[in-house]
């Protein structure tokens, strides 16, 4: 008899241009009347965290903004953003930017409900109270995290990435309005773009996958190859964002559902560890790891292959799985990712420390093939 599979993703999910003013009525249908605005330090002097507050404060809610959520977010970044949601007394918390800002509301809301340190809820479904209602505004097409209930908060004392899986930081509303990631640097657009990739990668390969987010990763894929590029070459193209923003809650379906596997697992130590940025990690590391996967079920990377466009009529399913990964490299040399760790300044010497600590990585467990610690120390010597 077949295992049980669940599917977990907010309750009401906005696209497309403009749903960014339906913010007000989000809140009042939640009940909130005072909102805490977790976004980073960028997006309020853009006047991003400013535009917002307008629409809410023209629906008759509070707002307070707080802008400490910094890249790869920290305990230290919840913590201080807890004490403005008490101080202030607020009901409801919007999250505004990529997936720094909405883990660091994520961390701000559960912790608000249940109490304690944002490092006791480490692990899987450690909660016992629902979270403060979020509503999650998504700024770049990457991390999905304005969609999942992943939350990876840095800990400060022992240098790593936590990763906090629990259906209850899952947010009640995400909005992903593309004109809201107009504009963005390249740069940004390459390394979001990759993550939404490897999400999607990871989601199809993982060996919990279903039917259903099968179909969500394979579409994905195919968002991703045909319109990063063009995304990447002018911000201000329209079809191009719009389509890589479906295209990275696809993956986020995905991946919230199947899980991920050794590419997050090495590249939540690398942020931990360097403070490196977590999209281009998982650009780097994409390929080399795929490469050792590849072995467990070549069809479903021949699967990836086709995704990608790529013909693989007349090959060996073998030759044809390879394709994909040179896929995943085109794509990132294309759009200028580094070509290894040791241009972001990681060291040989680190890499048995870091080796282990992803070993306890929580996405470990949907990897489709099991690597020993001398495996994983390779791969990063590989991704150097």
């Amino acid at each position: 008899m077949e295992k049980v599979f669940s599917f977990f993703m907010p309750t009401i999910n906005l696209m497309g241009p403009g749903a960014v003013n339906q913010v007000g009525e989000q809140v009042k249908n939640l009940g909130g009347s005072k909102a805490l605005i977790v976004t980073d330090k960028v997006l309020n002097e853009l006047g991003m965290a400013k535009a917002v507050k307008a629409i809410l404060e023209s629906a008759g809610i509070q707002v307070v903004v707080f802008d400490g959520a910094e890249p790869n977010p920290t305990d230290k970044n919840v913590e201080a953003g807890l004490d403005v949601f008490k101080k202030e007394k607020c009901d409801i918390i919007i999250s505004l930017g990529g997936g720094s800002p909405h883990d660091c509301a994520k961390g701000i809301g559960i912790v608000a409900a249940n109490g304690g340190k944002i490092n006791d809820y480490e692990g899987v479904n450690k909660s016992t109270k629902p979270m403060v209602p979020l509503i999650a505004i998504n700024t770049t097409a990457g991390t999905a995290s304005e969609m999942t209930r992943f939350c990876i908060i840095t800990d400060t004392d022992r240098h790593i990435k936590m990763a906090i899986v629990d259906w209850r930081c899952t947010p009640s509303v995400s909005i992903n309005d593309p004109l809201l990631m107009m504009k963005k640097p390249s740069d940004l657009t390459a390394a979001t773009g990759m993550d939404a990739l490897t999400h999607a990668v990871e989601g199809y390969v993982s060996p919990i996958a279903t039917p259903v987010t099968d179909a969500a990763a394979l579409h994905s894929i195919k968002l991703i190859s045909e319109n990063l590029r063009n995304a990447v070459a002018n911000g201000e193209n329209f079809e191009a964002r719009n389509n890589m923003a479906y295209a990275q809650f696809m993956a986020g379906m995905a991946f919230n559902n199947a899980s991920l596997g050794y590419v997050h697992a090495m590249a939540h130590q690398l942020g931990g560890f360097y403070n490196l940025p977590h999209g281009v990690c998982n650009a780097i590391l994409l390929p080399h790891v795929e490469r050792f996967n590849l072995i467990s079920n070549p069809k479903r990377f021949a699967d990836i292959a086709v995704a990608f466009g790529e013909n693989i009529e007349g090959l060996s399913v073998r030759d044809a799985a390879e394709k994909a990964i040179h896929a995943i490299e085109k794509l990132s040399q294309d759009i200028g990712i580094p070509a290894g760790l040791s241009e972001l300044g990681v060291k040989e010497e680190d890499l048995e420390i870091m080796a282990k600590n992803a070993m306890k990585d929580a996405c470990c467990l949907t990897n489709p093939r099991t690597a020993t610690l001398e495996d994983i120390i390779q791969i990063y010597k590989n991704a150097l």
